[in-house]
């Protein structure tokens, strides 16, 4: 779920200037992010909130509350320490994304609350998307890295797939869960059931769906 302004938006491609309000959904005729989650029920939610992330504002009321219905994890752009407090005191699990956040504030967050901190691998056309050169490493390096650190999970978020249903890449992400000492979710590009039951079967822990779920690709049934 990616919020913008109190809405939920289809994200596309990481290109956050052109998401528009979820527009001919099968789940709900509502972009209300209240009216999404009563239609669909998750036992956990992701959430993007977009203002945060550009720094144009925040959706911290919205997000406190539907964490008050069911279990939540939250990408706020952190990038620094106080956003991890800040995400922490409004979600059960912290992501923080690569994108944004340098590994300093990764290895803090890992000691300051532990089992609560996700992290995301952020990725566009197969490179790491990061601002700190101690992350500037090919993925399955830096997922190698990450086996030092007292995270909960790993999320690898492929920013260029996001939106298009356009498929996995089941031999990068099998690897990826094989070198891992952590459960791997996958984010982006997830088209139907059948790439959920492939991702299970190369040893991915779960995926993030949104797109796959609001075309019908996904029947809500089957993740229940």
């Amino acid at each position: 779920m990616d919020l913008l302004n109190g809405t939920v938006v289809h994200a596309v491609k990481g290109e956050r200037s052109k998401y528009k309000p979820i527009q001919s959904s099968m789940i709900c005729d509502s972009s209300d992010p209240f009216e999404i989650i009563s239609s669909v029920k998750p036992r956990e939610v992701y959430i993007a909130d977009l203002d945060h992330i550009q720094e144009i504002g925040d959706n911290f009321e919205i997000i406190k509350k539907i964490s008050g219905k069911t279990k939540t994890m939250v990408d706020i752009g952190v990038k620094n320490t106080d956003d991890v407090k800040k995400c922490a005191q409004i979600a059960e699990m912290v992501i923080i994304g690569t994108e944004t956040a340098s590994f300093e504030v990764i290895e803090y967050a890992a000691l300051r609350f532990p089992g609560r901190i996700n992290v995301s691998i952020d990725m566009k056309n197969g490179y790491v998307l990061t601002k700190d050169a101690a992350m500037e490493m090919r993925p399955e390096d830096l997922v190698k890295r990450m086996n030092e650190i007292g995270i909960k999970d790993i999320i690898i978020l492929d920013l260029g797939k996001v939106g298009t249903s356009a498929g996995i890449d089941e031999v990068f992400l099998k690897k990826i869960a094989e070198i891992s000492n952590h459960n791997i979710l996958v984010g982006g590009g997830i088209k139907d059931v059948n790439n959920i039951e492939t991702l299970e079967k190369s040893g991915i822990s779960g995926a993030l769906a949104a797109t796959a779920l609001h075309n019908g690709n996904i029947p809500i049934g089957f993740i229940h």
